[in-house]
Parts: C-alpha cells; sequence; structure tokens
C-alpha cells in the first residue's frame, strides 16, 4: 500500500511541474511575439521598412493596372 500512496504524490509533482511549463512556455511565446511586434515597428519606421512598403504598393498598383484590359488568355470556340 506504501508504494501506491507514492505514486499519488509524484503523479501530483508531475502535474505541478507540466502546469509549470506549460505557463513557462505561454511566457516565452508572448515575450517572443512583444519582441517581434518590437522589430517589425523599428523596420517599418527605418528607411529600409519604407522603400520595402513604397515597392510593395507599387508592385500592387501595377498589378491591378495590368487586369484592366482584356483577358490574357482568350476561348475560342469551334
Amino acid at each position: 500500500m506504501g508504494l501506491s500512496c507514492f505514486a499519488c504524490f509524484d503523479g501530483g509533482s508531475k502535474e505541478q511541474r507540466r502546469e509549470e511549463e506549460r505557463l513557462a512556455s505561454a511566457e516565452a511565446r508572448a515575450k517572443s511575439a512583444e519582441a517581434a511586434q518590437k522589430r517589425q515597428d523599428q523596420f517599418e519606421k527605418s528607411a529600409v521598412g519604407r522603400a520595402a512598403r513604397a515597392q510593395l504598393q507599387g508592385m500592387a498598383k501595377q498589378s491591378a493596372n495590368s487586369n484592366k484590359g482584356e483577358p490574357v488568355l482568350k476561348w475560342q470556340m469551334s
């Protein structure tokens, strides 16, 4: 009977460790996301970030304008 009681206590500490690890992991993910957001904000404020955004906007505008004519592929019924 003594061994089965020990197993109960050991299981409780495993559960506690798992919960502590889960909380630590969630905290690490939150810190990582916060750091990534800070890097993104810094990039967007930098000259390189502004140039990249301008290039993407230019490409999107060009793509939108190029689709206004006739369809690229024309189907012919025979």
